[in-house]
């Protein structure tokens, strides 16, 4: 195939994408409807570890961290009490930290410059699509241009043009789900707080937001991200003509010298696809799903959206990809967006109840928390983001019934190193980590060859193998006489 891949929308999804198509030699082209990079406001902030995984195989991961802010430590108040604290252990040894606070835009401006540089991605301003069609050799996208309405062909079309996406409407894919009434009103401002350290602060009811909740994140060069709960009628110019929005912030950060970065106001909603993949054409990050940010797994999904579907679209244009490989990115990526949305719900019907049992249940929680350690498990504002499995996957050669019957579901709990798990990042006696050995193609890891503690922590038996997709996904562990008939699996046989 010599045709390019579409790529539809250049933000973090869609660059990340084009740079990881070109990774293994695959041209596209990236096409935005914007006339150049909208570079205002955080938006998406926090980068989850195994995200930047991802990032460092794109080149930029080290500088994601050096442009944002690392943070250890979350806490948790009601009204002026701290009843949780959330610590981030560190031994020193990780590659990269659980959470770095770098804005969407940053993270864009670092993406833009690595797509400049490379060759095989050209990516192209001011062009919007108005149509779409497909058949079984290839994507046709109609796009308007300031020269007129021309049409780009590609081998496939990766549409990552956001919650208003003009490929989901092309492709005529409903987006059900939920918007809350509730809005957010969101702030970047330059202030000096005189804490003792980057940490994320969530307050219930304080008594400058009451009823309702305000949210402060760290960022670098002493930017504070704070958002707030505000009611549906709020009107954010009526606000800042009449100084409430100086009072909001003030209320935060006291007399102190502050300076406003960028203001908005959001609702925020819960949707999805039917499909994250329709023939040729497979839909990620906000095109595909859009939550709530509380435990920012927007576009640390988005990006692993990107990831799954890159190598994916390489295999299927490399030929040797068998006929579940591409659906199997609308199985795998549909099922992780479907558990975001549940936990993303379950954290949005605790900020914003329903009805007046929901209110009575949540303040009965919060109240007892200030005194009843048994209760704070209770309180609820977001489960932070973390990497999907894929344990009933095509692709995977399945673990044991009882294995699979074990395995934790819930947020934040360790994930044993099961097939459709992504493989733990180990370090080898030589230093180095074993996560830089996966990519672009599949990778064996043999007992035979492994360390004896390795390839325990992995569960390899003696005289096995585990097989690692290109994305660092284990896709089996089994005995080495099954080793082609998992790989024939893990291709889409």
């Amino acid at each position: 195939m010599t045709e390019p891949v579409l790529v539809v929308g250049a933000g973090p999804v869609g660059l990340t994408a084009a740079l990881l198509l070109a990774g293994v030699g695959v041209p596209s082209v990236v096409l935005d409807a914007h006339p150049h990079r909208q570079t205002v406001g955080s938006r998406s902030i926090c980068v989850q570890r195994d995200v930047l995984d991802v990032l460092r195989r794109v080149g930029v991961a080290d500088d994601v961290v050096a442009a944002g802010i690392t943070w250890y430590t979350g806490r948790i108040y009601h009204r002026d009490h701290e009843v949780v604290r959330l610590e981030f252990p560190s031994s020193g040894d990780e590659a990269y930290p659980p959470f770095v606070n770098t804005g969407q835009t940053e993270v864009e401006l670092l993406l833009q410059a690595r797509v400049e540089a490379e060759p095989l991605v050209e990516l192209r301003w001011s062009h919007q699509v108005l149509g779409l069609t497909q058949d079984e050799d290839g994507v046709s996208v109609e796009v308007g241009t300031a020269d007129g309405v021309t049409t780009l062909r590609g081998t496939h079309c990766v549409a990552a043009d956001g919650g208003r996406s003009t490929v989901r409407d092309a492709l005529g894919l409903p987006f059900e789900g939920r918007s809350f009434d509730d809005q957010f009103l969101i702030a970047d401002i330059r202030v000096d707080l005189d804490v003792s350290g980057p940490e994320r602060r969530f307050y219930f009811d304080p008594a400058w937001n009451p009823g309702r909740q305000v949210l402060l994140h760290p960022q670098a060069n002493s930017v504070w991200r704070i958002d707030w709960q505000v009611p549906t009628e709020f009107d954010l110019a009526a606000e800042q003509a009449s100084g409430a929005v100086d009072a909001r912030i003030r209320a935060v950060v006291g007399e102190r010298d502050y300076e406003l970065v960028w203001l908005s106001a959001y609702r925020f909603h819960q949707r999805q696809v039917p499909t994250m993949r329709v023939g040729r054409v497979l839909l990620a990050g906000d095109a595909a799903h859009v939550m709530s940010p509380f435990g920012a797994r927007g576009m640390n999904s988005g990006i692993a959206d990107a990831e799954n579907a890159a190598w994916k679209i390489a295999l299927d244009r490399a030929g040797v990809a068998g006929p579940a490989l591409l659906e199997s990115y609308a199985d795998e990526r549909g099922a992780a967006a479907a558990e975001n949305l549940r936990v993303t719900g379950e954290t949005m019907r605790f900020l914003v109840p329903a009805d007046d049992a929901e209110r009575a249940a949540r303040l009965d929680v919060l109240e007892r928390s200030v005194h009843d350690p048994s209760v704070r498990s209770l309180i609820d504002s977001g489960k932070l983001s973390e990497p999907f499995w894929y344990l009933r996957s095509p692709l995977t050669t399945p673990a044991s019934d009882a294995d699979l019957a074990a395995f934790p579901t819930s947020p934040g709990q360790l994930r044993p190193p099961l097939p459709g798990v992504l493989c733990p990042d180990l370090r080898l006696p030589d230093g180095s980590r074993l996560r830089t050995r996966f990519g672009p193609g599949f990778t064996e890891l043999t007992a035979a060859e492994l360390p004896a503690e390795t390839a325990a922590a992995l569960r390899i038996p003696a005289g096995g193998a585990a097989l690692v997709r290109p994305d660092g996904y284990l896709a089996a562990v089994v005995p080495m006489e099954e080793l082609p008939a998992a790989r024939r699996r893990a291709l889409g046989w």
